[in-house]
């Protein structure tokens, strides 16, 4: 069989995707969803000053904003609809599997299955309502307060900008949701990606203009480029690295024919979070940079706007923020997706059990013990991968924000969506090879 699998991967090209019918739909489907979403971030909200903002965000285009706008596909840049993104839906969901983990009625939820899984989701959906009105007005107060944003400020600018945010930041939920079952890879994830890498040739062009007004000197820029590559080699190399515990399986006898005992392994992630640490850490940390960016003169804006400075890119207190909460929220979400128990249980139902560990408790301590050991070194790769730009951006001065966390998130949707798409082809051509042995079987 694996040998059998080998072979098709390795048929695996253009000609046989679009023979797929049912991968081709879908990948249309994705394609077409994301140039929606594109197309979204190019609508304004009613009532800005477009050339002012534009200025206006040029000078905090290197802070938080730009982080906020390189998650939002430039939303956030032209202040359209889309401008809060999908990062309401991130905040809730860390915020509901936080509760999970101290409320026994969602952790009894959590443990219901499918049924369960739906109430949580739909729990996160209002949350998400609640946390995008909240910034929707929070975002049209501060614009109001910058005489020069807003053509025609009052309420009725105020609701029409929360309702548009809100409406943008549901919408992308729901599309996200489809892409996620009628197309191929993961919705959420995609709409960030898509939105990251349509900057990335406004950033190209932007740094080899560096270059040539001499603002950037061109060993620099090799080194950046070169920088760049190795990191994209060194996250595919740690995303697909795995620690592999061997199962061994006893004899088993059925009827007269005894079954020798057969060995296989569980598969352990050194990275088993994901992108999900820095997704999470960059959303949380982008609440008291945007709180600063847009507050006022007076006693609350000043000590908002010391802990923006405080929190800037490049700062100490920044940096050890962000380190601190990759390395949690690499623990807290292994915890959640990984249960050593349950694979225990599991391992003990099946007769598996690993070579030397006594089955049920015992194998659990040791897959806790052997997954907390790489769990560490894949948060401290989070962490390396995730500050790398940060440094990159204080020593070199780079005024745009495109480094070791898009990199991350890039390589790794694109890594998902093309697993997926093997999938897809290895079952579709698996199909074909039945169908052509019913015939064969039919002719003899």
């Amino acid at each position: 069989m694996a040998s059998a699998a080998e072979q098709l991967a390795a048929n695996i090209n253009l000609g046989s995707l679009w023979k797929a019918e049912e991968l081709k739909k879908r990948i249309l489907f994705t394609l077409g969803a994301l140039l929606v979403y594109r197309l979204g971030t190019y609508i304004p909200l009613p009532g800005i000053n477009l050339q002012a903002l534009e200025e206006a965000f040029k000078q905090q285009s290197t802070g938080f904003l730009g982080l906020f706008n390189m998650f939002s596909g430039g939303a956030v840049g032209r202040m359209a609809i889309f401008a809060l993104g999908i990062m309401p839906y991130i905040s809730a969901s860390i915020i509901v599997q936080l509760l999970t983990s101290v409320v026994p009625a969602l952790e009894t939820m959590k443990k219901e299955g499918e049924s369960g899984r739906k109430k949580m989701n739909q729990y996160t959906r209002y949350l998400t309502v609640l946390l995008a009105a909240v910034q929707s007005y929070g975002i049209a107060v501060g614009l109001e307060s910058q005489s020069t944003l807003v053509l025609d400020p009052g309420p009725f600018f105020i609701l029409s900008t929360v309702l548009s945010l809100m409406g943008g930041t549901m919408f992308l939920l729901w599309l996200g949701e489809q892409i996620t079952s009628r197309g191929i890879g993961q919705g959420t994830s995609l709409i960030i990606f898509s939105g990251i890498v349509a900057g990335l040739p406004r950033a190209f062009v932007g740094m080899l203009e560096l270059g040539r007004q001499g603002a950037l000197a061109t060993p620099i820029i090799i080194g950046i480029i070169v920088l760049a590559a190795a990191v994209i080699g060194a996250i595919v190399f740690m995303e697909r690295a795995q620690r592999r515990l061997i199962i061994q399986y006893p004899k088993r006898q059925v009827g007269n024919k005894m079954f020798q005992g057969e060995s296989s392994h569980l598969p352990l992630k050194l990275n088993t979070s994901g992108v999900i640490p820095p997704i999470f850490a960059s959303s949380i940390l982008l609440i008291p940079g945007t709180l600063s960016g847009f507050a006022g003169t007076n006693a609350a804006g000043g000590w908002l706007q010391t802990i923006g400075t405080l929190m800037a890119h490049g700062q100490p207190l920044y940096m050890v923020s962000y380190a601190a909460m990759i390395v949690f929220f690499s623990f807290f979400y292994t915890a959640i997706v990984f249960n050593p128990t349950d694979t225990a249980e599991n391992l003990k139902k099946q007769g598996g059990f690993v070579p030397g560990i006594r089955p049920g408790e015992r194998t659990a301590q040791f897959i806790d013990y052997v997954l907390t050991r790489i769990n560490v070194l894949g948060a401290i790769y989070l962490v390396v991968i995730c500050l790398l730009p940060e440094f990159l951006i204080s020593a070199t001065g780079v005024p745009f924000y495109f480094g070791g966390t898009s990199l991350l998130i890039v390589v790794s949707v694109t890594m998902d969506t093309v697993a997926q798409i093997q999938g897809h082809l290895l079952a579709h051509q698996y199909e074909g090879l039945i169908k052509k042995s019913k015939l064969r079987g039919k002719r003899r």
